[in-house]
């Protein structure tokens, strides 16, 4: 018998888990119906070939067919697609691997995890596909856009305990920034703020109230235009750093969100940001010792 909360019931496919939807406590039709109205973006057609493939079983592993009739709170798991995923030139490197914890040094654009138009050329789908990990998963969130540090975790196991450290900040994170230079700007600083989400695409926003971010931020080195900082997230907000440099007024180099949305068109690699995950230091929760990883990528000179 299967779990009913397995995902398994269907095999990883190249080195993707189904994706699982939940039929709805009232309605009419056939699951198909549902699925057609719940998915619009999948014709109806797609999903009788899919279907017709085996790729759509309920909780049990049975497959699901035209004349599956809705059935109140199951679990449907199938597979996503993408037509034509956009190509990714980068892969990741590994810095570091045991049973319990999998090190990956990303390249910028590269996403972590599936979603939007990108499966297969994402971070942990090449590194499952690479390393023969199906339960591999990112322990912490980072960019697409944002180079360096990912720690990933080979076991569900394991999971919990690493995430733990993030949730009580018992991790020490270190960041790289390029952004513009400005004399009347003091450094070493901190920077700390409310940050919610704006409402508008994936952007957040600094609002007033108590801080809920933590950034303190040093200068490296600098020329007339740019400069080089050194980034220490106390939290860990969502493009926290992005944030709170553009709150300065030094929005990052190459930022296509902050502070404007200026995002470059797909598939042009052209205008990296710069901002590296470079170091990260913390006590293993699970061996004891101390960790601490540096990232073999830079983000060059400073442009004049």
């Amino acid at each position: 018998m299967f779990n009913t909360h397995d995902p398994q019931v269907l095999p990883l496919k190249h080195g993707v888990k189904p994706s699982c939807v939940v039929l709805p406590s009232q309605g009419q039709g056939s699951t198909l119906d549902f699925l057609c109205q719940r998915l619009p973006a999948v014709a109806r057609a797609d999903w009788l070939r899919r279907m017709a493939s085996g790729e759509v079983v309920d909780e049990l592993g049975r497959p699901v067919t035209a004349a599956t009739p809705l059935l109140t709170g199951l679990r449907i798991y199938y597979y996503r697609e993408v037509v034509q995923e956009p190509p990714m030139p980068f892969r990741a490197a590994v810095l570091y691997q045991d049973a319990h914890l999998v090190v990956a040094d990303k390249p910028h654009f590269l996403p972590v995890t599936p979603g939007g138009r990108y499966i297969q050329n994402t971070l942990l789908v090449q590194l499952k596909n690479q390393l023969g990990l199906p339960d591999l998963s990112p322990i912490h969130r980072i960019d697409r856009d944002t180079a360096g540090l990912v720690l990933l975790a080979p076991r569900r196991c394991d999971r919990g305990a690493y995430q733990a450290l993030f949730r009580e900040r018992s991790v020490h994170k270190v960041y790289e920034a390029i952004a513009p230079y400005r004399p009347d700007i003091a450094f070493p600083r901190e920077h700390a703020s409310r940050m919610t989400e704006s409402g508008h695409f994936i952007r957040m926003h600094e609002v007033p109230g108590p801080p809920n971010s933590h950034t303190r931020i040093e200068l490296l080195e600098h020329n007339a235009r740019w400069a080089r900082y050194r980034l220490h997230p106390v939290s860990g907000k969502r493009h926290q750093l992005r944030v709170h440099m553009a709150a300065l007024g030094l929005g990052l180099l190459g930022d296509g969100l902050y502070p404007v949305v200026d995002d470059a068109p797909e598939g042009d690699f052209s205008r990296p940001l710069r901002l590296l995950a470079q170091e990260i230091a913390f006590t293993d929760p699970i061996t004891g010792q101390e960790r601490r990883f540096t990232s073999r990528r830079t983000l060059g000179a400073l442009p004049q």
